[in-house]
């Protein structure tokens, strides 16, 4: 039977970082230093650097994925880019960018938008395509972040988003590699939701102008708080319950089963509810806090320093949950180790 396992992954994370006192600072001491750490859970994110574009990033973490594994650029069949929309050039396709910088001349490939979901949603994508298409061997799944550059520290409602960072991820999927499984996936998603947060200034509806244009670097915003933030706390946890209990369904698994949660950055008490809803301690997972939110970076980032950590092994049955404005809920399973 046909399986899809995960070759390896591959990081870039700038140099520079912003410390939770800075955050603080730039709140003009709304919030203290104290809570950025403790409540939200900052304690450091970093931020792009002058060449730290997002296209770029994506880039040098493709590059770091293919030397981690062994990968020639030449095998790779697909590019599937998870980088967001806020990058160097707007209108080129950042999947072609990556193809160049590390030299996949075979592969084609295309742009991939959830939000924050991107990369879990676009890795049942792949596996899809890499189960029903004889032509695909292997697929490349990697892009750049830095939506952390909209922030107004000074928008209280935007309090969600002070752990923005950057940087980029990759993940390589193989055809009958094995191991490292891909099993099931499930996702949800609500519409209604789909204007309450972005860019409100830069888009056709209210473009960028010489009186506007310095706010309109500063205006990813809930567009509409209160709509939003009921709804969330109506759905949101449920919503995230659903996909994993499916995704591990459809895996022929239970949530006992799992070894380790590869879980995007959060609140700190969220984190340790998910934790504690799910029966796991917080040594199955790795709360991201000296790295923020990095987007849909965030799942590759845990799966990789998990890794580096001994916290996922042969055997480790692993949950990536992921999360984005629009707004999606999605879990996926890998079992690690050989098959």
């Amino acid at each position: 039977m046909t399986n899809v396992g995960i070759v390896g992954t591959g990081i870039y994370i700038p140099e520079s970082f912003m410390t939770g006192k800075e955050i603080s600072e730039k709140t003009m001491g709304v919030w203290s230093e104290e809570a950025v750490v403790d409540k939200l859970g900052i304690r450091k994110k970093p931020i792009p650097g002058a060449q730290d574009g997002t296209q770029e990033m994506g880039a040098l973490a493709a590059l770091d994925a293919l030397k981690n594994t062994g990968t020639d650029p030449l095998d790779i069949d697909v590019i599937l880019c998870v980088g967001e929309e806020w990058k160097e050039y707007p209108l080129t396709t950042s999947a072609l960018y990556i193809q160049d910088r590390i030299g996949a001349v075979n592969a084609w490939g295309i742009d991939l938008a959830n939000r924050c979901c991107t990369t879990v949603s676009t890795m049942k994508i792949a596996k899809d395509m890499l189960m029903n298409d004889d032509s695909i061997n292997t697929i490349l799944i990697a892009g750049g972040y830095r939506n952390g550059d909209f922030v107004d520290y000074s928008d209280k409602n935007m309090s969600m988003m002070f752990n923005l960072g950057a940087g980029g991820g990759a993940i390589i999927l193989k055809k009958n590699y094995g191991k490292n499984l891909l099993l099931g996936s499930h996702i949800i998603a609500d519409g209604s939701l789909a204007r309450t947060a972005g860019v409100e200034i830069g888009g056709t509806c209210n473009p960028i102008t010489p009186e506007n244009r310095d706010e309109a670097y500063k205006s990813l915003r809930l567009m509409d708080a209160k709509k939003m933030k009921d709804r969330l706390n109506e759905v949101s946890m449920p919503n995230w319950y659903k996909c994993i209990d499916e995704s591990l369904r459809k895996s022929d698994l239970e949530r006992k089963d799992i070894d380790y949660l590869a879980i995007l950055h959060m609140k700190r008490s969220g984190h340790v509810a998910m934790l504690n809803e799910l029966g796991l301690t917080e040594d199955q997972s790795i709360y991201l806090e000296d790295y923020g939110h990095i987007g849909q970076v965030d799942q590759i980032l845990s799966l990789h320093l998990a890794l580096q950590e001994g916290k996922v092994q042969d055997g480790s049955v692993v949950s990536m949950v992921a999360a984005g404005i629009g707004y999606v809920w999605a879990a996926n399973v890998i079992k690690w180790g050989e098959s």
